[in-house]
């Protein structure tokens, strides 16, 4: 197995960004430097504002947060779902689909992020394939560093109406040499689930009961297929909060659950080492995830469409997920409240302790 080591770019601050594409809003998170005492639990008035705060925003389904593996927090908003009933994580798939990546370079399925995506996906290339194309990575399709047109944004409903996925996305025509700028495009993501399936001879479904589910003791339920089958890649996966917060516990944790190794603590550090910079708002983004601050700590999270969040604070001992209506409007005033409840409610709370 390989994992590529690079050095982490100078990271900005950072926004959110949606299922399909990044907003062209920025949502900053505070960059002030703290310096916290060792506490534990969270601080119980911090936290009352904060749930006060979170129960006047109409979009908020759930939130819950753990400190150091215990749950100190778990609310329901608007007549949201039960706690462990799945629903549609948007682009916080990315992040699960390249944990995937990770767990198959592991176990051999993939070669690493050095492998070219034309070694398993040859067959559904263009018949002369652009140089570009020939050298095209793994690592460049979780960093969204493929320099293909994108299949986000303007091109997204051709895209998804198009009878082959796996296709359309590789003829798109280059606009910038892989591993040049961050261009977001699910149809990326959907490249990475295809391989896993192609070299495999799996689905990507039955790799994540195998890998994640069982292992983690969550349901990840069926999710959409193109037409050829293959489980949509980055984009409306299911899952519950309490699934998403053991996912980003498993994370938290180093790869390590319940004394277990699950996962590689290295494919975790490389996935949190940012390796393009968002051009909408100057973000930092690794493999599947953003990298950036809230409140002078390091946080790192995975990010759906309308405000479906996993947030890790190492420092801190934190994992925070939040769910959201998934069907709303495009919304930065909804992501800048959800960044808010963490960097000025959640983290100061932690900070201040029990």
């Amino acid at each position: 197995m390989r994992y590529q080591t690079l050095a982490a770019i100078p990271l900005l601050l950072i926004s959110c960004g949606s299922a399909s594409e990044p907003s062209s809003q920025p949502i900053h998170f505070e960059t002030q430097t703290q310096v916290a005492r060792a506490t534990s639990g969270l601080n119980a008035a911090a936290m009352a504002r904060t749930v006060s705060s979170a129960a006047e925003l109409n979009r908020l389904r759930s939130l819950i947060v753990l400190r150091n593996g215990e749950v100190l927090a778990e609310h329901r908003f608007n007549g949201g779902p039960a706690l462990d009933r799945p629903v549609n994580i948007k682009s916080a798939s990315k992040s699960v689909l390249s944990a995937m990546v990770g767990l198959a370079i592991a176990r051999d399925v993939l070669e690493g992020v050095d492998q070219p995506v034309l070694s398993v996906l040859r067959a559904d290339a263009p018949a002369a394939p652009h140089p570009r194309l020939e050298r095209l990575t793994v690592g460049h399709l979780l960093s969204m560093q493929a320099g293909l047109e994108r299949t986000s944004g303007a091109n997204y409903g051709r895209w998804v109406s198009s009878p082959n996925w796996v296709r359309f996305a590789l003829s798109r025509p280059f606009v910038d040499e892989p591993g040049g700028d961050m261009l977001y495009s699910t149809g990326s993501s959907h490249l990475l689930s295809a391989m896993l399936t192609r070299a495999s001879g799996r689905s990507t479904h039955a790799l994540a009961q195998e890998w994640l589910s069982g292992p983690l003791g969550i349901a990840i339920p069926q999710w959409p297929r193109d037409g050829q089958g293959i489980y949509f890649g980055g984009n409306d996966m299911l899952m519950s909060p309490r699934a998403m917060a053991a996912f980003g516990e498993l994370y938290r944790q180093g790869g390590v659950v319940d004394g277990t190794r699950i996962g590689p603590e290295e494919w975790i550090e490389q996935s949190w080492t940012p390796r393009a910079v968002s051009p909408w708002s100057g973000e930092g983004y690794g493999y599947g995830w953003f990298v950036g601050e809230a409140g002078g700590h390091a946080v790192r999270f995975a990010w759906g469409y309308g405000g479906q969040m996993i947030y890790v604070v190492p420092d801190l001992g934190l994992t925070i997920v939040m769910t959201s209506d998934p069907g709303g409007t495009r919304d930065g005033g909804h992501i800048d409240a959800l960044h808010a409840l963490v960097s000025g409610g959640i983290v100061p709370a932690a900070v201040a302790g029990a």
